[in-house]
């Protein structure tokens, strides 16, 4: 019989590789093959932040007041396999963009009842959370890159295919989920989960303005992130007419795969960072990074430019693990006990909320306005994007007054 940390193992696996066969090449099938415009693409996108700002709240009151969370974690990967599958199949925009949305509005929230099925799973029996849960999630970002490899070696990259491969894993998913160890509901007072999941009753934090700074740019960061997930595919595919053999060109999803290995390991170095140069140095640490991480691939091509374009995939785990993990330790140290659950979700609402909604839109604006004839001139593309963070890591320091304190630091990790 199969442990129970193998099959969390391979629930994490699976959840990450729905996500993996698509996240990042759905952007070059879009403007490749359905010949949609960056305006376009980037409002498919940014139907996971608007799915965000509320979805995750709703199916998690669901599961604590009502249904089983593996049941509903289930449910909604089953009903997402035939949403892509109905997607696979349609070529208008205004209808795959619909779809999109219902199927982020039934994604997204999975990524939080996947935590809360393990966690619980963890919990009954008898395993410590902060020490076996984190092995157990690894699985989770190698099933991402195993999805990404597989749609490349597979050359799906372009094709909608790789819609049929996620709906596969998706209703294999669902399935298995069923079998999963019953997460029954506690019952708890709805009104007041409501809120908290929300984070409405964090938002006493902006009474402080530091903290209202901080999350101003925790929105704005957010919306980076959007950018190289649907543009980073296309930028590559444009590289076709001159080194149509190269590397890069032929296999987008390998090289780009880098970023999540990367982001892997530079969780790993947090600590360290840390404990030398504070949360705010981090966090502007990871400003920078961005700012290389798209000037980078305004220099770089799939020639002798590959170099800069691994480059930049390697700075990628900065740029997001350093921001959004510090961050998040931040809004712990500097919340109140009693609504240091809903400061999360504030946190993450900002973040892959409005933030990821702004980035997905603008930047799809951006891509037109560069756009002549079909055209797309990438190099002022990511110049722009790199102004964008460059601004904001000059106004970071100035705005947001933070300082360093390693015994509060101690205090937060323990």
């Amino acid at each position: 019989m199969i442990n129970i940390k193998s099959r969390l193992m391979l629930m994490n696996f699976l959840e990450f590789f729905v996500w993996g066969s698509w996240l990042i090449s759905l952007g070059g099938y879009m403007i490749v093959t359905l010949h949609f415009t960056g305006g376009e693409v980037g409002a498919v996108y940014a139907t996971m932040g608007i799915a965000s700002l509320f979805m995750p709240a709703l199916l998690g009151i669901v599961a604590d007041r009502w249904v089983n969370a593996e049941r509903v974690l289930g449910l909604s990967h089953i009903i997402g396999a035939g949403l892509l599958l109905w997607a696979s199949t349609v070529t208008d925009y205004r209808l795959f963009y619909i779809i999109m949305l219902l199927n982020s509005m039934f994604f997204m929230p999975t990524i939080a009842l996947n935590n809360t099925v393990s966690y619980i799973v963890l919990e009954k029996k008898g395993f410590d959370i902060v020490k076996d849960f984190p092995p157990i999630r690894v699985w989770g970002t190698i099933g991402f890159i195993v999805a990404m490899w597989m749609v490349d070696f597979l050359g799906l990259t372009k094709s909608p295919m790789q819609l049929y491969i996620s709906a596969a894993a998706g209703l294999l998913l669902g399935i298995y989920a069923f079998t999963m160890p019953g997460c029954v509901p506690i019952k708890v007072d709805i009104k007041r989960n409501f809120i908290s999941a929300l984070g409405l009753d964090a938002f006493v934090l902006f009474k402080k303005k530091k903290m209202i700074i901080f999350f101003v740019f925790a929105m704005l960061l957010g919306a980076s992130l959007q950018i190289t997930n649907a543009f980073g595919s296309p930028f590559l595919d444009d590289f076709k007419t001159g080194y149509a053999d190269s590397f890069a060109v032929k296999h987008p999803n390998l090289l780009i795969s880098i970023s999540q290995i990367s982001e892997t390991l530079f969780i790993l170095t947090i600590p360290f960072f840390l404990r030398r140069f504070g949360i705010k140095n981090v966090m502007l640490l990871s400003i920078f990074a961005w700012v290389f991480r798209f000037g980078l691939f305004g220099i770089g091509d799939p020639g002798h430019g590959l170099y800069l374009l691994i480059l930049s995939m390697i700075i990628y785990g900065m740029a997001f693990d350093f921001f959004n993990i510090s961050g998040s330790l931040f809004v712990e140290k500097e919340a109140d006990i009693k609504i240091r659950a809903s400061a999360q979700g504030l946190f993450m609402l900002m973040t892959n909320g409005i933030g990821a909604y702004l980035g997905g839109t603008i930047s799809g604006w951006v891509v037109d306005h560069f756009t002549i004839n079909g055209v797309k001139d990438w190099q002022s593309i990511w110049f722009t994007f790199a102004g964008y963070a460059l601004i904001l890591g000059i106004a970071f320091p100035i705005f947001f007054r933070y300082k360093h304190d390693a015994k509060a630091l101690e205090v937060v990790k323990h």
